[in-house]
């Protein structure tokens, strides 16, 4: 286990992710030293699988149109996100050395189709700025003194016993979404100490299941320009309708389409049965569908 070259810091930063990186990165570029601490064995462990493995890293599309696809409170987001724009983003990577391309939808990549180029650039920043890390190293508490009306923060506690003393603290450990990669939602328990109000957490962005088995026989397959819309079993109301790239899993659907669907349904997805209507030729009415088949056949 790596030990640190102080006991104290200026800012610690729990958690290496992309936002722990990215925010030990700027906290060191300020002037700052910095610790950022990981329990995992290497840094950006969900970043790695992001984008089935290739990084879809950002968008280019124009920064205003990020917004539309905020299910909640997008205005929360406006100061994070003008304050450090998908374009500076871009840039960040670029002049960084990273080389980068852009594909269909504005999506943004690394040229080579690998997330760990993604995780290597952003690890060789914090060497060049004089980040230090922790790996392998969990934090169990996070100290604080109590003075007339509040909790002076000053150090974090180690699964281990040691502390490290510091009066700044990022939390940067993720949600609870994907606990083999370390989100296990210990940044809750955390800010639940510290008197922030912890609401209840449900899955966002995530794939469907289905009753139907066939979806298992088409496990892999992507389709681009489907039109899909979510109803009641009772009715034909259309309670999210979208089009886009649909993906068959051995479990049901997922994609662009199914993921936006998912944030926006919400509780709906686990408390009722719905019924998934998928067009799959969006563009051919029926006639024109069965002479493309015929001719096809032919």
């Amino acid at each position: 286990m790596y030990m640190p070259q102080s006991d104290t810091y200026d800012v610690i930063v729990v958690g290496g992710g992309a936002a722990g990186m990215m925010a030990a990165i700027t906290a060191a570029k300020n002037g700052n030293s910095c610790l950022i601490i990981e329990k995992n064995e290497k840094f950006g462990k969900k970043l790695f699988i992001t984008g089935k493995g290739r990084c879809n890293f950002t968008n280019s599309c124009d920064t205003e149109d990020f917004f539309s696809q905020v299910v909640s409170n997008a205005k929360f987001l406006y100061s994070s996100i003008y304050g450090f724009t998908n374009y500076d983003v871009i840039d960040f990577f670029e002049n960084s050395g990273l080389s980068v391309k852009q594909e269909r939808g504005g999506r943004m990549f690394p040229t080579s189709d690998k997330s760990s180029d993604v995780i290597r650039t952003l690890e060789r920043i914090l060497r060049q700025v004089g980040v230090e890390t922790m790996l392998n190293t969990e934090v169990s508490d996070i100290l604080a003194k109590n003075e007339s009306d509040s909790r002076q923060i000053i150090g974090v506690k180690l699964s281990d016993d040691r502390t490290i003393k510091s009066n700044k603290v990022i939390l940067a450990t993720g949600g609870r979404s994907y606990p083999s990669t370390g989100s296990t939602g210990d940044g809750y328990r955390f800010a639940s100490e510290f008197g922030h109000k912890i609401v209840d957490q449900r899955p966002g962005l995530t794939g469907m299941n289905t009753e139907e088995d066939y979806p298992a026989v088409l496990s892999g397959l992507t389709l681009v320009n489907t039109a899909m819309y979510i109803s009641p079993v009772s009715s034909n109301k259309k309670l999210y309708e979208g089009f886009g790239e649909l993906l068959f899993t051995h479990f049901g659907v997922s994609g662009p389409i199914v993921l936006s669907a998912s944030s926006i349904l919400g509780d709906r997805l686990a408390k009722e049965n719905l019924i998934l209507h998928m067009d799959l030729k969006p563009a051919l009415d029926e006639k024109n569908l069965d002479e493309r088949l015929l001719r096809e056949i032919d």
